[in-house]
């Protein structure tokens, strides 16, 4: 006689997992918006959230596409270069307009978002021989190209804004919205994070690395009161900078803490050497009359392009120069409020060698 339990199927060692339930109405953490982090499946409510102005969590919108398909003007057949990958907007648009023939070859430095825009990518149909992504910072394009096989690019385009990405995941430190470690490597494989570059620091490195990376008024006092201290989280250290500025009023305060935020970010990230580095190679790497782009955020950036692109022009090696700053119009600045510091600057490069 067979016993009654054989015909049962017997229980899941692993039970049902359920959605970890988040507190109020709406979500605010960023592990909570799971369907923000799923937009094929939640598409009503991604586009809910676009159309308040804010950016769904995981995501990236592109900053300035019709700007700067207008400065690089891509034609099927095509090289480019798209130094800062991040989420693939800017190569998407690219992509479509170097078919058929073209190559786009995208650069990041984050091993963390770089598979995320590769695998996108490919999905959307553009294999090995049409898309490839190498993990560089963009300092290194020369060898980038090399590596590809490739002698120069018709187009190149850096977007030097941090991805929504990586400022909305409180895990990689930084943006004060929400708490997580305070570290701020584009590349959390390589150098220190900010917690220990700020503690090991004094006054007057940190006074300068603020006037000079963040135009920061108050520079001596912030330096003072944080320099060599120990900030864990990012939290930590925005009431540090609230604490040593008791009399500011608190949009003057907040202002004064992305400050602090963006100078760290960008000694951690050494951003400026990386900037230099790759204007300087640029030239080298666009093929005759090829085309460059810039996209920077603040002054900082924005002067070492302009002054590089001016200095090009004057020795011959561009043939042409964007005559003024162009700007995100009205209309994406209320949209995407992210875009309203963006600042794009193109260059074309001679198309004789200079004599």
């Amino acid at each position: 006689m067979l016993d009654e339990t054989s015909s049962q199927t017997p229980p899941s060692s692993a039970p049902h997992k359920r959605r970890p339930r988040y507190a109020g109405k709406y979500p605010r953490q960023f592990q909570e918006k799971y369907k923000e982090h799923q937009p094929a499946r939640y598409a009503e409510t991604v586009a809910k959230v676009l159309a308040s102005g804010k950016t769904p969590a995981g995501t990236h919108r592109p900053i300035m596409v019709a700007e700067m398909l207008r400065a690089l003007a891509p034609q099927p057949g095509g090289i480019a270069v798209d130094c800062t990958l991040g989420f693939g907007g800017h190569a998407l648009e690219l992509l479509g307009r170097l078919q058929p023939g073209g190559r786009l070859l995208g650069l990041d430095a984050d091993p963390v978002e770089l598979p995320k825009a590769e695998a996108r990518l490919r999905a959307l149909g553009f294999a090995e021989n049409v898309f490839t992504a190498r993990r560089f910072n963009f300092a290194g394009l020369p060898q980038a190209l090399a590596e590809a096989g490739l002698s120069g690019a018709d187009i190149i385009l850096a977007d030097l804004g941090v991805s929504s990405m990586q400022l909305d995941d409180p895990g990689r430190g930084f943006s004060v919205k929400n708490e997580g470690p305070l570290d701020m490597r584009m590349n959390p494989q390589r150098g220190q994070p900010a917690s220990a570059f700020l503690q090991r620091l004094r006054p007057e490195a940190l006074e300068r690395l603020l006037l000079e990376n963040a135009d920061e008024p108050r520079a001596a006092p912030l330096a003072a009161a944080l320099a060599g201290k120990h900030f864990p989280t990012t939290t930590a250290l925005a009431r540090a900078v609230a604490a040593a500025l008791p009399r500011l009023r608190k949009e003057d305060c907040d202002l004064a803490i992305r400050r602090v935020f963006q100078a760290l970010r960008i000694a951690v990230n050494d951003e400026f050497s990386a900037l230099e580095t790759f204007l300087r190679h640029l030239p080298a790497c666009l093929n005759a009359g090829g085309r460059a782009a810039v996209l920077t955020f603040h002054s900082g950036e924005d002067r070492r392009v302009k002054k590089s692109f001016e200095a090009g022009r004057r020795e011959g090696v561009y043939e042409d120069i964007s005559g003024e700053v162009v700007r995100p119009g009205p209309e994406e600045r209320r949209a995407n409020p992210r875009s309203t510091p963006a600042k794009l600057r193109w260059a074309r490069k001679a198309r004789q060698a200079v004599g």
